[in-house]
């Protein structure tokens, strides 16, 4: 075990943690963030999506070593039941979930996507999308629920 601090939703964290130990395991066990769920263990699903230094990855093949200096970013830090943010806000009204459980990483993708580009056209939605799947078959209320929010973003 080594003593690591990990810059999760802008707080310091100091957990002794198996630097080899996939980012997911930290963030669900050691910090009680459930958002990401492990869903293929290969990076294959994307149910595991965070942000790190604003770029989407696959917590479940991110090791901690190397992540001090890293701002990393859950679902959690997009908004709360309360008050969602504005993506998580179309996510309901689109109705984009069906059991939930790619939700989170798909939630974290589109808001890497929109604070890239604001203004993402649909096939730059879908392409940027396509690495994270949804069993139940919601990818298209998903889109929508993208569209919206970039729609609304420039007034429509």
């Amino acid at each position: 075990m080594t003593s690591t601090t990990l810059n999760v939703n802008g707080s310091l964290h100091e957990l002794e943690l198996d630097p080899d130990m996939p980012l997911l395991y930290a963030l669900r066990n050691h910090l009680n963030l459930n958002g990401a769920k492990y869903g293929c263990g290969l990076g294959q699903c994307g149910a595991c999506t965070v942000l790190i230094d604003n770029k989407p990855v696959f917590s479940c093949l991110t090791p901690c070593s190397g992540l001090e200096s890293k701002t990393i970013r859950t679902v959690e830090s997009l908004g709360t039941a309360d008050r969602p943010g504005k993506l998580q806000q179309a996510f309901i009204d689109k109705q984009a979930a069906q059991c939930g459980y790619c939700i989170a990483g798909m939630l974290v993708r589109a808001q890497s996507l929109l604070e890239r580009d604001p203004h993402p056209d649909e096939t730059t939605i879908r392409e940027y999308m396509a690495t994270n799947l949804c069993r139940c078959g919601t990818h298209l209320r998903i889109i929508e629920a993208i569209k919206h929010v970039a729609g609304a973003s420039h007034g429509q």
